[in-house]
């Protein structure tokens, strides 16, 4: 998950400087095919003994420009489409196949001073063919359900390229976790060589094509937004359970493409409620004025800051908060955290210590995915409505899957 969120930095700040630029392809449409190779880590002690991951990817997608979209001017022509892939885990029997829907976008990488590289995002949803079971496959405790969250980024350079299409190598990292939403989840991290051969269905031209240069454009806005997310609590209370979200923000739209903000949000877990009224054996031992007032010593307030590409009726936003109040994570780390012990024919529970690194991500929230607008946000749309897949995180440990209904509302001073 960290490592999600510093591509999308390195995206962010890699983008910004190519405001302005003028020379830039009339739209086309690409064929890429793409093979990688790597190492799968080992996601837990005696994880099963696996080859190198092999991957293969067909991507579907359109790039360059049209004079009628701001944020392909603004973002120097990205190419987005959809992935489609396979993946080879390294083990037939105990890890099995994944096989993968992303759709993604690639962006040059400071145009203006380095010419070759692009870096490819996507995120989306993988199907795998083997995970968890207590019984037949105990030492795999990557995922433990078929469905997935997965993220993959590259870094590419252009090795070869002519009017029609392009070999180029990459480095990239692969990432699948089910967001929390079951235990065990210590996900698939894999870091990855390859290559890509893409096709281009018009000849592209590194000649000025005439492109109007689309004017700055400042735009205030407001949202609100509610969602419904669904984790686990614990190895032992691993039944998914609600998180029910609401958030409040305002902020900056530039050149209708770049949308930064701040606010407030609000998160209410039903795992911590239950857990609580139930009067379970942390509660009776450390907090039992928890009781007394269980809605809110089972929810979350904080802050946040917001950054966001808007790609016509899709977005890519990331959000990095603060946690002013959630008092309930002391019991959840300390559950998460620990480990069970054999003492004299018996199991004895040892709580996760309350240290430098628990404070650190009690207080640090993230929240990261895609959005779908329902009117293109390149026409300003003074009213517009939103629908969102997100994985939120306590600093880059997935918390909760959560899925997103929002209003925007685009004002000018």
């Amino acid at each position: 998950m960290i490592k999600l969120y510093g591509a999308f930095l390195l995206l962010w700040f890699g983008l910004i400087p190519t405001f302005g630029q003028q020379h830039i392809s009339h739209g086309n449409n690409s064929l890429g095919f793409d093979f990688s190779i790597g190492i799968l880590g080992d996601s837990n002690t005696g994880f099963p003994d696996h080859d190198l991951q092999k991957s293969f990817f067909i991507n579907i997608g359109t790039s360059g420009f049209k004079k009628e979209e701001d944020w392909r001017y603004h973002l120097n022509g990205p190419k987005t489409g959809i992935s489609l892939g396979f993946s080879d885990l390294g083990n037939k029997a105990y890890l099995g196949y994944a096989y993968s829907i992303l759709p993604f976008a690639e962006f040059k990488l400071f145009p203006n001073k380095i010419k070759g590289f692009n870096l490819f995002v996507a995120l989306g949803g993988s199907y795998m063919t083997k995970i968890f079971n207590k019984e037949h496959n105990p030492f795999n405790k990557a995922v433990s359900t078929r469905l997935n969250w997965s993220y993959k980024s590259f870094l590419y350079y252009t090795l070869l390229k002519n009017r029609k299409n392009a070999w180029r190598l990459g480095l990239g990292y692969f990432h699948h976790s089910n967001g929390h939403v079951r235990k065990p989840n210590r996900g698939y991290n894999a870091f990855l060589i390859g290559t890509s051969f893409d096709f281009y269905s018009k000849p592209s031209t590194n000649e000025n094509i005439g492109i109007v240069e689309h004017p700055k454009h400042f735009e205030w806005f407001y949202t609100g937004r509610a969602g419904i997310g669904q984790n686990s609590f614990s190895d032992v209370f691993n039944s998914k359970d609600e998180v029910y979200t609401a958030a409040f923000s305002g902020g900056k739209i530039i050149n209708k493409t770049f949308k930064v903000g701040a606010g407030l949000y609000y998160y209410f877990y039903r795992h911590y409620y239950k857990y609580i009224v139930n009067n379970e054996t942390l509660v009776q031992t450390q907090e039992p004025h928890f009781r007394d007032h269980p809605v809110r010593y089972a929810s979350a307030l904080g802050i946040f800051g917001s950054a966001e590409l808007l790609l016509g009726h899709f977005g890519m936003e990331l959000n990095i908060g603060l946690n002013y109040f959630k008092p309930f994570y002391k019991i959840d780390w300390q559950l998460n955290e620990g480990y069970t012990v054999l003492s004299n024919g018996q199991e004895n529970i040892v709580l996760g210590e309350l240290d430098g690194y628990y404070k650190l991500k009690r207080l640090i929230s993230s929240r990261m995915g895609l959005k779908y607008y329902l009117f293109d946000t390149n026409n300003s749309p003074k009213h517009n409505f939103f629908a969102g897949a997100f994985i939120n995180a306590n600093l880059g440990q997935a918390d909760f899957s959560e899925l997103t209904l929002g209003y925007v509302h685009r004002f000018n001073f």
